[in-house]
Parts: C-alpha cells; sequence; structure tokens
C-alpha cells in the first residue's frame, strides 16, 4: 500500500520532484516527476509556491484522496490530465467501496476507493492493468 498522511485515512502521499513550474498571474502549474519518472501535474495558486519554497528540482510531497482517484481499463476511459497506466496489485472490497491499489511501473503505488459496481464493470482484479487518472486539481502539496 502507499504511504498514508499521518492522521489522514485512505490519503496517497506521493513523494516527487519539481520537473517544470509554468507561473500564471494567479495559479502556477506544476508537473511533477513520481519517484519512477510518471508525471503528475498539478495547479496551486503563486502564494502556494511562494509558502512552500518550490522551484524546479525541489522536493514535494503530493497528497490526493484515494475516492478522487478514478481507474480506468483499456481504452477510451475518461479525460484527465494524469493519466498513468499501471497493474493491480490489492484489492480489498467492503458491501459497497472496494479499495484498489495499483503499481505505476516505476514502482509507485496509488490507492483508489472506488464502488463494487466499478470493480465488477472494470473487471478489476490483482494483476489486471488499469489506468489511474486523477484530475489536476484533486493533487494537493505539502512541503
Amino acid at each position: 500500500m502507499p504511504p498514508q498522511h499521518p492522521g489522514a485515512s485512505a490519503v496517497n502521499a506521493l513523494d516527487c520532484t519539481v520537473r517544470q513550474l509554468a507561473d500564471g498571474p494567479i495559479n502556477c502549474e506544476l508537473t511533477l516527476a513520481l519517484p519512477g519518472g510518471e508525471p503528475l501535474v498539478t495547479v496551486v495558486t503563486r502564494d502556494a509556491v511562494r509558502a512552500l519554497g518550490l522551484a524546479e528540482g525541489a522536493a514535494v510531497r503530493a497528497l490526493v484522496h484515494a475516492p478522487s482517484v478514478v481507474l480506468a481499463t483499456g481504452g477510451g476511459g475518461p479525460l484527465a490530465r494524469n493519466q498513468l497506466p499501471g497493474t493491480v496489485t490489492a484489492l480489498h472490497t467492503g458491501p459497497l467501496r472496494a479499495e484498489v491499489a495499483v503499481a505505476l511501473a516505476g514502482g509507485t503505488v496509488v490507492l483508489a476507493v472506488v464502488s463494487v459496481e466499478a470493480v465488477a464493470v472494470l473487471g478489476l482484479a490483482v494483476g489486471a492493468a488499469a489506468q489511474v487518472l486523477i484530475q489536476p486539481s484533486q493533487v494537493m502539496l505539502a512541503g
């Protein structure tokens, strides 16, 4: 399972490096690199960039709530700026929701919480290919 943010439930805490920072008048778009090199895009305020001391090459932790992670299989899934292919490594199903761990090619594990119906419709099982979809607005940063 991915590292958890202390005191939080079902949060992906992903150690990253700032690969690119595009500065805008209000917001900045950051392209982060996960440990395996996969890109993860987020949009934050200029104030957040200053407060966290972010610049290209800086280390930062990206936080993504597991229920904000969407999973897809095959082609033609929902569009998201962050589309990360991986393999399901763990699946824990409850009566309504399921917790799905997806390992990316570079080794990072992302946790998603989806409906039991989605597991069935997508045919998710350990060893199955899955696409991790995360909107940039769902990626929070911590120093």
